[in-house]
């Protein structure tokens, strides 16, 4: 039996007005997340992945005047499907921080510095559920227990500037899932933090998902997390979808050029069995265009091998390759690579 995806998008586009022009952060992107399960976003910086996740949440900026275009398809625990981008703010407001939640890249710029943890994850509890602050405050506690920050009791009454990273980002979960989300936007939560501690928040995230059933959209640039934590994998260039597929078979035979050569750049990962392995590290020559000036037709035209002159005609449309995978290339169906990288995920996932 098929079952429903926990969100749907189409067609996504942001725009933001400048002196110079009209700079298009993210275009007519399209995936969906089904429930229970991790899609990753990937992509370099300014490929568009943490404004499609504020776009989603509907938390850009009012001064800088985006221009938004889409729809979207949010399955709510009582069954009704709204569009995220059309509801009354009073509607998204009842969503945001309940049903739907995120943990966002920096915590000691996302917690508020002049109230305690346990008020600041009281807060979400009081509005969204109702309760009083006593009650609020224990079950903040419950959190801090749940995502396994040491002398909880104590924490509740410290405030942000008083723990570690690692105890910030998981107040940061903690915050997120307090009102216990049906889908978690989680933009690039360890970063910041040691491979220790982000082996430790990922075990965590990865738990509390089991436990709950949530799904989760995972903005990362980390392959080796995607490996080993993702289902699905989403890769970005320049503002646009180029590839879509199951994280498996994406890194044992990647279909775009730019995934392909994005992989060929891990170290010791670009050769195949069998084959020695490069003396010199692969490297995607150039760099992104610039958003007020992309070039007319494939985004990634400039910086790759394969590049013919029907590329610089138009710019190439998803192509759906599999039942479950798609490539904006008008080679794809070639066979072609660019590379010859095919990586293990099992590899990756320990990397």
């Amino acid at each position: 039996m098929t079952t429903a995806p926990r969100l749907t998008v189409k067609n996504l586009s942001t725009s933001f007005p400048t002196e110079d022009g009209l700079v298009r952060s993210v275009a007519d992107v399209r995936f969906s997340i089904q429930p229970g399960k991790t899609t990753a976003l990937v992509g370099e910086s300014g490929s568009g992945k943490s404004v499609t996740s504020l776009t989603l949440m509907r938390l850009l900026p009012k001064t800088a005047n985006a221009q938004v275009a889409g729809e979207t398809a949010f399955a709510t625990r009582d069954g009704r499907t709204v569009d995220l981008l059309k509801l009354p703010e009073t509607d998204m407001r009842r969503l945001r921080g309940n049903e739907l939640s995120m943990i966002f890249q920096e915590p000691m710029t996302s917690l508020n510095p002049v109230f305690t943890i346990g008020e600041q994850i009281a807060e979400s509890v009081r509005l969204h559920k109702g309760l009083d602050r006593k009650a609020a405050l224990a079950h903040a506690l419950r959190m801090l227990e749940l995502v396994e920050i040491p002398a909880a009791s104590q924490r509740l009454y410290e405030y942000p500037h008083q723990l570690s990273g690692g105890m910030r980002q998981r107040v940061m979960i903690a915050l997120a899932m307090a009102c216990d989300p049906t889908l978690l936007i989680a933009d690039e939560p360890t970063t910041a933090l040691d491979v220790t501690i982000q082996a430790q928040i990922l075990a965590l995230m990865r738990r509390l998902q089991a436990e709950t059933g949530m799904s989760i959209l995972f903005i990362t640039h980390n392959l080796g997390v995607v490996a080993h934590h993702a289902d699905d994998v989403v890769v970005m260039y320049a503002g646009r979808v180029v590839e879509h597929a199951p994280v498996r078979p994406m890194f044992a035979a990647p279909e775009h050029p730019y995934t392909q050569g994005v992989l060929a750049c891990l170290p010791g990962k670009a050769a195949r069995a069998g084959q020695p392995r490069p003396k010199r590290l692969f490297a995607i020559r150039g760099q992104v265009s610039s958003p007020l000036a992309p070039p007319p037709g494939c985004a990634f035209e400039p910086r790759c091998d394969l590049a013919i002159d029907a590329c610089r005609a138009a710019m190439p449309p998803l192509i759906s390759t599999q039942a479950d995978r798609e490539a904006r290339c008008i080679r794809v169906l070639e066979h072609v690579d660019l590379t010859g990288a095919a990586t293990e995920v099992s590899e990756l996932g320990a990397a």
